[in-house]
């Protein structure tokens, strides 16, 4: 079924439910109102070019709304990263899908100090322009049986793409993906499933919607459940996230390591009482944060995996089966092959290689460029770009990307495994990176970025304790603080650039060589 299709069912049903607590607009709409909405919106944007449409709204009941309406109205909504370098964005989005016109907001735009840019429409003079007879009809509209609504809105099929999301650019230039009705809505069906999520759940609404995580599990999981959904515009207000939490006592929270580092370290005991589940996701959770959530509130975070081209739960740990340091069992309906890099041929238990994937959850492919399509989707199997393996029990354990290996002195060093090490020997509050540099001699140098000064014979020397020598970083570069992308992520490819350019003429550089 479409996904605007199971909105409606769900709103028809909700009626005066909350659908939206939108704590940073300081209202509540029900799922009542917002079906009215969308079907005003839906009308309103057929008067935009067929096709992609930009949306750059922040975590809100208006920016979900908004994406709604456009699919009601036949557009596919291309999602616009507003963390960093905004025009950059657009235009490119603007490019690579070949659209103009990007709704968006004069209050957010203020907020996020970005002046208004040619082809923008805001989403204040949309409505504005909603008359009485506008709201009289999409009143009446949502009243009558869902069939008759269904004639009145763009019928679509479950293959048509639902979104544009680009890929974090944080190893090279973002890729355009096209997620579907089928591969989002499998994916919801499959996590609710294996989770146990039901309306009566609430969940808290703090991820971007331009990043997949946020866009599936915050934006879409609860419309078409009918659960209750918390927003709040910015993940990066961690202290008000906790005020949100206490005060609306929410079932569910999931966010990147990043960001759940911060919302515990100024939590205060009881804050987070109301919750079953605590999801990370993203990136990979560190021990020292599990153990903080566990001391701090006597609650277990768990661990998923998934990807942009996925939309994105691979798999998950859950109460029941929660495997620590492990990315959890793989969701029901989803297939998963771990691929020996040198031969091609299935691994055995244990065994390190190329984590691929197969199920209705995949992308369509990457918009406007089949090449790469075709080289990460390979009979029916999407090749994640992820090293990893499988246990016994049936657990999924990340090893690291691919791209985050390095070759020294013949052999195959994961830069993930170096930074376990080290993070545990970090003092607290500190964090790091591993990136490796050119070297002549071995073809590459391990290099870890840190956020504190620190004794490094002393940290050698402990290091030396659990890595072979090779995979021993050869030189710490102090950071004020790692780049990060607007998803909480590390920007690997900002960190790889300052690290190669600090160490490039550096004494350490020029002994080694």
């Amino acid at each position: 079924m479409l996904l605007y299709y199971k909105f409606i069912r769900s709103a028809k049903q909700q009626g005066s439910k909350p659908a939206f607590i939108d704590t940073s607009a300081g209202r509540t709409v029900s799922y009542s109102k917002a079906l009215i909405a969308t079907l005003i919106l839906s009308k309103k944007f057929d008067r935009f070019d067929t096709g992609f449409i930009g949306i750059m709204l922040p975590t809100s009941a208006g920016c979900a709304l908004s994406y709604l309406g456009a699919l009601m109205s036949g557009r596919t909504p291309v999602m616009i990263n507003y963390s960093t370098g905004i025009e950059r964005n657009i235009r490119y989005a603007q490019k690579r899908c070949g659209f103009r016109t990007v709704i968006t907001s004069r209050a957010f735009l203020e907020k996020i100090n970005c002046p208004p840019l040619d082809d923008m429409v805001f989403i204040e003079d949309i409505m504005a322009g909603v008359t009485a007879t506008d709201r009289l009809k999409a009143a009446l509209l949502s009243k009558l049986p869902f069939t008759f609504i269904q004639k009145r809105i763009y019928r679509g099929h479950p293959d048509d793409t639902v979104v544009i999301l680009f890929t974090s650019g944080s190893e090279k230039d973002p890729k355009a993906v096209q997620l579907t009705h089928r591969s989002i809505g499998s994916n919801i069906d499959s996590f609710c499933s294996m989770a146990q999520v039901t309306d009566r759940d609430i969940i808290l609404a703090n991820l971007p919607f331009f990043h997949v995580f946020g866009l599936t599990v915050n934006l879409l999981t609860p419309l078409l459940i009918g659960m209750t959904a918390i927003s709040h515009a910015n993940p990066l207000d961690y202290k008000m996230i906790c005020s949100i939490v206490r005060e609306h006592k929410p079932t569910i929270m999931v966010g990147t390591p990043s960001f759940l580092s911060g919302y515990v370290r100024k939590s205060e005991p009881g804050d987070f009482s109301s919750l079953r589940l605590v999801l990370c996701g993203a990136d990979k959770c560190p021990d020292a944060l599990r153990q903080e959530f566990l001391e701090k509130h006597g609650i277990t975070l768990y661990e998923g995996y998934g990807a942009t081209e996925t939309s994105p739960v691979i798999s998950v740990n859950l109460p029941e089966k929660n495997r620590p340091g492990s990315v959890g069992q793989v969701l029901p309906g989803v297939e998963v092959r771990i691929e020996n890099y040198d031969t091609g041929n299935d691994c055995g238990v244990g065994e390190v290689g190329r984590i691929l994937v197969k199920g209705d959850l995949l992308m369509k492919g990457y918009f406007g460029d089949f090449e790469e399509t075709s080289m990460r989707i390979r009979h029916g199997w999407y090749d994640t770009g992820d090293m990893g393996f499988m246990d016994s029990n049936g657990f999924l354990w990340h090893s690291g990307r691919l791209k985050r290996f390095v070759k020294i002195g013949g052999e195959m060093v994961s830069l993930v495994s170096v930074e376990n090490v080290l993070e545990k020997l970090l003092p607290e509050g500190a964090s790091c990176c591993v990136v490796e540099v050119p070297d002549p001699v071995k073809g590459a140098r391990i290099i870890a970025a840190v956020t504190q000064p620190l004794d490094e014979k002393l940290l050698h020397k402990k290091m030396a304790e659990q890595l072979p020598n090779i995979a021993l970083p050869r030189q710490f570069v102090v950071m004020e603080e790692l780049p990060k992308m607007g998803s909480g992520k590390i920007d690997f490819r900002t960190v790889t650039e300052m690290v190669r350019h600090v160490t490039a003429h550096s004494p350490a550089a020029q002994k080694e060589r």
